[in-house]
């Protein structure tokens, strides 16, 4: 659980770490990359009942997309609106991938030492709001870049093309308990870690 600040004022999640906090119905969330080339993997729960969570598969099913932009709204597991995408300076977001975890830099960078990742990140930030581990699902990952071959099917994690100052702002469409991170992967980063900023406002 983390204190989001004054209302409007920027928060920052340090390179590598995670934040949970809670949003209003109505609210506005803005997600920065104040450096440029970060991913920020975002969940979503029901405030007033976290069984009801932010759905990949509802989401892209509805949207018939994978290209989510201003516009497009992200559906909990239950088909309602969570979220409503209403700026985006970037346009290249990802909603395929998971959150990295220890399991995932043991897979992926053997060379390198393992972190927790996201998944480890969001699960502390959210364990005060009676959320688990198991209660995590494939985030929507802010800024990350993943190609998709037209062809094969296969999947590519590029550097974000996101600059410095870069922002997505989302209004929330029901109270709202959000974990959000500043990720850990190398791949993910172009091979770097930054932080994010957030700001909540009433609009």
């Amino acid at each position: 659980m983390t204190d989001a600040g004054k209302a409007g004022e920027p928060t920052r999640i340090a390179p590598r770490s995670g934040a949970a906090f809670k949003l209003h119905d109505g609210q506005l969330l803005t997600v920065i990359d104040p450096e440029g080339q970060q991913v920020s993997d975002l969940l979503a729960y029901n405030a007033h009942d976290v069984r009801e969570v932010l759905s990949s598969g509802r989401t892209l099913d509805y949207a018939e997309t994978i290209r989510l932009t201003t516009g497009h709204s992200l559906y909990s597991n239950r088909s309602r609106v969570m979220f409503e995408i209403v700026h985006d300076t970037v346009g290249l977001h990802d909603f395929l991938l998971t959150p990295c975890s220890v399991a995932t830099f043991e897979h992926f960078y053997p060379d390198k030492p393992v972190h927790r990742g996201c998944f480890g990140n969001l699960a502390e930030a959210l364990a005060p709001y009676g959320i688990s581990e198991d209660d995590i699902p494939i985030a929507f990952n802010c800024f990350m870049n993943v190609s998709v071959d037209g062809n094969t099917g296969g999947l590519r994690v590029l550097p974000p093309v996101s600059k410095a100052g870069d922002c997505l702002k989302l209004r929330a469409r029901m109270d709202l308990i959000v974990g959000l991170t500043a990720c850990s992967a190398y791949d993910s980063n172009g091979g770097s870690f930054r932080p994010i900023d957030y700001c909540i406002s009433d609009g």
